[in-house]
């Protein structure tokens, strides 16, 4: 019986435990429940919805890129891509050997296609081709129905309408490296491609603009299900040059299939109105992507087709520094412009000799004279009297030995030697000879046509260091005024040369051109009774020895190509009323006034027609007048 009564009570006991226990749990989980759907309820309503919406950015178009008056230099044009998505065919190979009965694809294609598929889900779609042509996209959507699994996208992609001309300018944009990447994820968009030389890379983050976004709603694995919400991206900036396309065609032209280089500055404003270097590149080779044997055609061509020669191309400056020589000696006191000094075809300096480019040499003449008949001996001794040092810091004044400013990269410095560069690059004391050689323009000097352009330029204005540049605006919000989107320029520095110094040098340059016996006068220009002064400057690359000289120095025409002289011309326009300055070298082009006078000459006279600070429709202008004959 009582056995009976404490097994009912042992019952009763371990009932009440296991309901409290059952209590206890019930507890916690109403607890935990409330804790996660009120408490909680707004963060995992947010990962929820993180989890539900997919974000996607939009990358923006990129903005154009103009000349001065609005002419397209690299815009966005239509691009096909061919995209397969493996879940939705039956056999890839299959699909493969019937897309390329409709366009080629290689081994390599195939391999990179399947590499691609299995590294992606099974719904995200692998790109086949980019920049399909219109024929083809045709025939892709004509077969459509016979390939499961394949679709065609619509994108952009950049273009550079006018090919070759202004590619050294522009550059190029490219596939983004892992050296781009700087966690801007935009950067990280499949096939998204950023500025890699010229104005596209100097530009870059102007031209990207902003991106856009979608919002997509998405299932359990990541399939996008419906697009809930858009917001389109602002386009990139328009980036409007200083550049006249029509004078870049013409320079082309008339530069033909010389190794050369041509520059005109506005000697005013810095504007650079016109750059060609010659040969060019197709820049949309880089865009689509070049190919081996394209790439290297490229780097293996001796004349350089990818090296932006005005401003990367170092030069002796030649007969062309001759002006810098004289400002020097009238500036140090050690030569007058009347003082005259008698040529004899050579002049003696120790047991050397120093030979003028004329045989028979000059007789007696002034320092004009010396300009105007290129008199080598004369500046020989004008560069004796005043120094290395003295000239070295006139010619800095004007801009040689250091980069122009350009906003463009790749510029090169040249090289403007004195006493101190010798002594801490080669470890040697400067001696006599060199400054004689420097009197020439020779030696060690070197010097891009941007250099050049940028000295004659400021001869020509005699007042300011006028700097150059190629950006005349952004615009970001569309069309406006001028001056709101102007960019801006730093206050010009006074040059510090004194005005009738500059006169003499420029009265010589208006002899070279404009008197029977100047170096020019065979390229003289008289359009409209505007003229030109100009210098011409032929430099030698290679070393005549003594015995060459005694037998005989041979023809540029009897060397072969890379070892002729480098010819080069320089000269502003118009003579009275100066406005533009140029600068021509022609590689290995023999005489100056033979080979780069005439070029600069015809170069001048259409920049003087056309005249770029001129609205284009005040202008007699025809499409044929555009391309020009280089007469």
């Amino acid at each position: 019986m009582n056995t009976d009564i404490d097994r009912g009570k042992l019952f009763g006991r371990r009932v009440v435990v296991v309901g409290a226990m059952k209590a206890a749990l019930m507890s916690t989980l109403i607890g935990r429940l409330y804790f996660l759907q009120v408490v909680e309820a707004d963060r995992y309503r947010m990962l929820s919805e993180k989890n539900r919406i997919s974000t996607r950015l939009l990358p923006p178009a990129r903005g154009m890129i103009v000349d001065r008056f609005g002419v397209p230099m690299a815009v966005n044009t239509q691009n096909f891509q061919l995209l397969v998505v493996s879940e939705q065919m039956n056999d890839l190979d299959n699909t493969l050997d019937a897309l390329s009965n409709i366009i080629p694809l290689t081994d390599h294609d195939r391999q990179r296609i399947h590499r691609d598929i299995e590294r992606h889900r099974s719904f995200v779609p692998v790109t086949v081709r980019e920049n399909l042509s219109w024929e083809d996209m045709a025939r892709i959507q004509v077969n459509a129905p016979d390939l499961p699994g394949v679709i065609i996208e619509e994108g952009l992609t950049r273009n550079y309408p006018l090919k070759e001309l202004g590619a050294h300018i522009l550059g190029y944009v490219s596939s983004v490296t892992e050296a781009d990447l700087n966690g801007d994820p935009l950067l990280e968009s499949p096939g998204f491609r950023i500025g890699k030389a010229g104005i596209e890379r100097i530009h870059d983050l102007a031209l990207r603009g902003k991106s856009g976004n979608v919002w997509s709603e998405v299932n359990s694995v990541g399939r996008v299900m419906q697009e809930i919400k858009r917001e389109d991206g602002q386009a990139g900036a328009e980036v409007k040059l200083t550049l006249d396309i029509r004078l870049q065609q013409f320079a082309a032209t008339r530069l033909g299939e010389e190794s050369a280089a041509a520059v005109v500055v506005d000697i005013h404003s810095g504007e650079v109105v016109l750059m060609a270097s010659t040969p060019s590149f197709d820049p949309n080779a880089f865009a689509k992507g070049l190919t081996s044997s394209e790439w290297h055609d490229l780097i293996s061509n001796p004349r350089s087709p990818l090296t932006n020669k005005v401003i990367a191309g170092q030069y002796a400056p030649g007969s062309t520094f001759k002006m810098m020589v004289a400002l020097a000696a009238q500036e140090s006191g050690a030569m007058t412009p009347e003082q005259r000094v008698f040529c004899s075809g050579s002049l003696a300096l120790g047991n050397m000799r120093f030979h003028c480019w004329k045989k028979g040499g000059h007789g007696s003449v002034d320092m004009v004279q010396a300009h105007m008949h290129s008199c080598d001996v004369y500046f020989y001794e004008v560069a004796r009297r005043t120094g290395i040092d003295r000239i070295a810091e006139m010619a800095r004044r004007f801009g040689l030995g250091t980069r122009t400013g350009l906003e463009l990269p790749g510029e090169r410095t040249g090289l403007m030697p004195d006493r101190e560069w010798k002594r801490a690059t080669l470890h040697d004391s400067w001696h006599p000879g060199e400054t004689l050689v420097a009197g020439i323009g020779q030696g060690f000097m070197l010097a891009t046509p941007l250099q050049l352009a940028v000295m004659t330029a400021r001869i020509a204005n005699g007042e300011f260091k006028v700097m150059p540049r190629l950006t005349k605006a952004l615009i970001v919000d569309g069309p406006q005024s001028k001056e709101a989107n102007a960019v801006a320029v730093s206050p010009l520095t006074p040059l510090g040369v004194a005005k009738n110094h500059l006169e003499v040098v420029r009265q010589g340059m208006y002899s070279v051109s404009n008197v029977q016996g100047g170096t020019a006068y065979a390229a003289r220009l008289d359009f409209n009774g505007m003229m030109l002064c100009g210098k011409t400057g032929s430099a030698q690359v290679r070393r005549i020895s003594v015995r060459e000289r005694e037998t005989g120095v041979k023809k540029n025409d009897d060397l072969p190509w890379e070892q002729r002289d480098n010819a080069l011309f320089v000269a502003f326009a118009p003579s009275d009323k100066p406005r533009y300055a140029i600068a021509v070298v022609v590689e290995h082009g023999g005489s100056g006034a033979k080979a780069a006078a005439p070029i600069g000459r015809d170069i001048m006279r259409e920049v003087l027609r056309l005249d770029p600070t001129r609205d284009p429709s005040m202008t007699q202008t025809s499409e044929t007048d555009v391309t020009g004959d280089g007469g």
